[in-house]
């Protein structure tokens, strides 16, 4: 083949036009493969027949076949555009920011001066670094003097995007903080003239120690946001995942204001956090989800018809950051002669009331007819027995899934009286183990159906296996952080909607709303189901129920008779096979309905 101006002959002498799409920028020909549809994932080339076998008639026929490829490329490279994070530009500064930057625009300045003073060469830096003789020196002061009087500050702006630059600040230039940040390094620029001039006159003037990119990182007086983030990790234990949580939404903060002292974060910094929050989409993927807080916001605002994360998560965010900065102040993070107020407080957004909603019989029976239950074919996502027993005791206590996950051996205890076998939902710190709150430390009675089950055999065969400290679900523990429960639940939402259970208000957390109402449909005391719930009640007694404090309250032999009353009629569990011992893992796997699955043997 020859080319000839986008024209090419094949082997029948028949000319084509022919365009190369360009290898940058990075995913284009992946965007002309899909603005093409024809299924493949890149195209490197158009090319089109020309019909016929004369170059004259081949390169007229060709001007407009090549402007369409023109125009598919254009296309392309606006749907790479649009979905593309943007270089995202800051639009704010802080005083203490404001104050660093303008401090090393005065700094540099000297510094300059005085390198050129040593070399032995009597000349001065001008408004952009130049050197320029020693007697323009007053000219210069006097042009600047005046342009800065009339509002031209334009002669100091070079250095302020170069102090910019050294700090990693990328500042919007349109924004107000940019030209405020114009007006201040205006003046150091013109301080350090004078200072200039004064070395002229002889006086001694010490060129300031320019400051690093770590200079920003305090903001202020006191501890630092990070200080206090990881002074609250080594207060106490906490759960991987709590960790986890509250690092994620201190570093969106810092992304947007950066490392500041917890003394200098003001209600205005809260409130951009929120706002910048409420443009992040729900759907992220890719580079998005790996961008920054104020590249996501951005990327948010630019595709408004994108769906944004829900108030329920900003409300979480938000609060991790409060929390933080609460405990950097009462700790000592904020100095004693600083006056400070939580910054975060009534910044909650009303959230939209749950839709989450109980199991109806017919979707409890779909779910406890499936393989998992009737076979022990336990897919690899279900975490062994965890795939069984999680929802079979949330099923009968109502329990969250967190604190079914991290149940210990050491949990399940006798009733020394009345012999009644019980779960205690407390908290071990030390462990990772934690409930939502309070009134969720509580102890409830294993009911009969459980038993029936094996429940109690297994816990034997735990406590037999790796003794009474032994997690009775060890791959969902909290020692395995979000490859537990989190990782289960998501398992488990996608096994429920296999089921057939396709309402998307129906999860694991509807075992709590179906408890619920069996304990109220069996006509058990108000006062001890909310206890066993785990709900506090500010206008009741059983405010504040610890586990051993309830049991000494109610005593077991009632609180065994209202998880007794828990029942659903029609339910028909006969089908659900037993698992007293642990399953074992067979090498081999089965295949059901498409999962692949771990086949448990009762040894």
């Amino acid at each position: 083949m020859r080319v000839l101006m986008g024209v090419i002959k094949d082997r029948h002498n028949t000319y084509y036009a022919l365009k190369t799409v360009p290898a940058k920028p990075k995913g284009l020909r992946a965007a002309v493969a899909l603005e093409l549809k024809n299924g493949k994932t890149s195209q490197a080339n158009l090319k089109r027949s020309l019909g016929t076998k004369d170059l004259r008639e081949a390169n007229i026929r060709a001007k407009p076949v090549l402007a369409e490829f023109d125009q598919i490329i254009a296309r392309a490279k606006a749907r790479l555009a649009a979905t593309t994070v943007p270089v995202v530009k800051r639009t704010s500064l802080n005083d203490t920011e404001i104050k660093r930057v303008t401090e090393y625009v005065y700094a540099t300045a000297l510094k300059e001066d005085e390198a050129l003073r040593f070399s032995g060469r009597l000349e001065l830096i001008g408004p952009h670094g130049e050197n320029v003789d020693a007697d323009a020196h007053g000219d210069i002061l006097r042009d600047f003097q005046q342009q800065f009087a009339v509002g031209d500050v334009s002669f100091a702006e070079q250095r302020a995007q170069n102090a910019l630059a050294s700090f990693g600040i990328t500042l919007d230039q349109s924004c107000t903080a940019y030209h405020n940040l114009c007006i201040e390094s205006a003046k150091a620029l013109l301080n350090a003239l004078d200072d200039i001039g004064l070395r002229y006159a002889g006086a001694v003037i010490e060129t300031p120690r320019l400051p690093d990119s770590k200079a920003l990182e305090g903001h202020g007086e006191g501890g630092t946001l990070q200080d206090a983030l990881a002074g609250w990790k080594r207060h106490r234990t906490r759960p991987k995942r709590t960790v986890d949580e509250f690092g994620r939404s201190v570093d969106m903060f810092i992304q947007l204001h950066g490392n500041m002292s917890v003394a200098a974060i003001k209600k205005a910094h809260a409130l951009e956090f929120r706002k910048a929050l409420q443009d992040v989409p729900r759907n992220r993927t890719g580079d998005l989800l790996r961008a920054t807080l104020p590249a996501q916001a951005t990327w948010g605002r630019e595709h408004p018809e994108e769906p944004r994360i829900t108030a329920a998560t900003i409300n979480k965010q938000l609060g991790a950051v409060q929390s933080i900065c609460i405990w950097g102040s009462d700790n000592g993070l904020v100095p004693d002669d600083v006056q400070w107020t939580d910054p975060f407080s009534k910044l909650r957004l009303p959230e939209e009331r749950s839709e989450r909603t109980s199991f109806d019989v017919a979707e409890l029976q779909q779910l406890f007819s499936t393989p998992l239950f009737t076979d022990h074919r336990f897919p690899l996502g279900a975490h062994g027995a965890a795939g069984f027993w999680l929802p079979v005791l949330a099923l009968f206590t109502g329990a969250r899934q967190a604190e079914l996950g991290s149940l210990t051996a050491a949990n399940v205890q006798t009733d020394g009286e009345t012999g009644v076998p019980l779960l205690y939902f407390v908290t071990e710190r030390a462990r990772g183990k934690r409930v939502k709150t309070d009134a969720s430390e509580r102890v409830v009675p294993v009911h009969p159906e459980v038993i029936r089950l094996g429940f109690l055999s297994y816990v034997g065969e735990r406590r037999k296996a790796d003794g009474a400290d032994a997690w009775l679900f060890p791959s969902v523990s909290p020692d395995e952080g979000r490859a537990g429960v989190p990782a289960w639940s998501q398992w488990f939402g996608r096994y429920l909607r296999a089921a057939g259970v396709t309402d998307k208000a129906k999860v694991f957390h509807s075992f709590r709303h179906t408890v619920k109402d069996a304990l109220r449909r069996g006509r058990a005391d108000h006062e001890i189901r909310e206890a066993l719930i785990g709900h506090a009640q500010a206008s009741s007694v059983s405010w504040g129920y610890g586990a051993n404090a309830m049991l000494s309250r109610f005593g077991a032999a009632a609180l065994s008779d209202a998880i007794n009353r828990i029942s659903y009629p029609g339910l028909v569990l006969s089908r659900v096979k037993p698992l007293g011992v642990p399953p074992r893992t067979r090498d081999n796997t089965e295949t059901t309905k498409g999962h692949r699955t771990q086949t448990g043997e009762q040894g």
